[in-house]
């Protein structure tokens, strides 16, 4: 079963992301997207990259939490290694730029796989969250850049309520960079992809390595910790509960409510 198509048109790799219902990520998945984006980056007639989902409605809803609970303790450092690390490296070397074109909604993982391309554009009826803390794990990853991005306290309020906000609130923000209606929102992405792809690719290469260097080395000194740090929290038993509860669709019985 295809987990994404990967096409190249006029110069621009399109990643689409088709895994349905939700475009949950587990290894499979990983690796499928890894293995585009390195042929992307090999591929010399490629100018720019684009990532999208093929469901109007979701993006990526995150990881697959059902397959991760049933995982063992190394498995599910395996995938975050995916997830984080070889994701950040995988976009950091890409050698030309990525836009996220995101439709629908965005959560969790889904975070990650926007934030991790160098410009996200989004439709106005997309949605943006960190919704791990409700399931019992954290949004690790986005602890090292997201204060970076939209301050402190407004990384604190997202990240801990696990609250979800439209796309003009992330464009107010600063994580969105455009937003479209819905049905111009591919026009807007191949707009952007042709404008991107006429400039040198050679001064692009170089500039865009110059970039992340100047803005992403924190990011990337604070990958192999947010692995230690989700992996610590998800043995907990709390998280263990709020896994189970989200596979089982009920609400969790955190620990000070079984106490009480």
């Amino acid at each position: 079963m295809s987990l994404l198509r990967y096409e190249v048109l006029d110069g621009v790799a399109r990643i689409t992301l088709d895994s349905p219902p939700v475009n949950a990520m587990g290894e499979a998945m990983l690796d499928a997207l890894l293995a585009a984006l390195a042929r992307a980056r090999e591929d010399d007639a490629v100018r720019v990259v684009m990532l999208r989902s093929d469901n109007p409605k979701i993006f990526c809803a995150g990881l697959d939490l059902a397959a991760l609970r049933q995982g063992s303790p190394s498995q599910m450092r395996h995938v975050l290694d995916k997830l984080y690390p070889q994701l950040c490296d995988a976009q950091y070397h890409l050698g030309k730029p990525s836009i996220a074109v995101v439709g629908g909604a965005a959560r969790g993982g889904g975070m990650t796989l926007s934030i991790s391309c160098d410009i996200i554009i989004a439709a106005d009826t997309a949605t943006f969250g960190y919704p791990e803390i409700d399931v019992g794990v954290p949004p690790a990853i986005h602890f090292t850049h997201l204060p970076r991005i939209i301050g402190r306290h407004r990384a604190f309020d997202l990240l801990f309520t696990g609250r979800s906000f439209p796309a003009q609130e992330a464009w107010r923000l600063g994580l969105v960079s455009q937003v479209f209606p819905a049905a111009e929102l591919q026009a807007g992405a191949d707009a952007l992809a042709r404008t991107l792809a006429g400039k040198s690719a050679q001064i692009t290469r170089l500039a865009r390595e110059a970039f992340m260097r100047a803005n992403d080395l924190d990011y990337r000194r604070g990958v192999g910790g947010a692995v230690e740090t989700f992996c610590n929290i998800a043995m907990s038993e709390d998280a263990r509960e709020g896994l189970a509860a989200f596979v089982e669709k009920r609400r969790p019985v955190w620990g000070q409510d079984r106490k009480s």
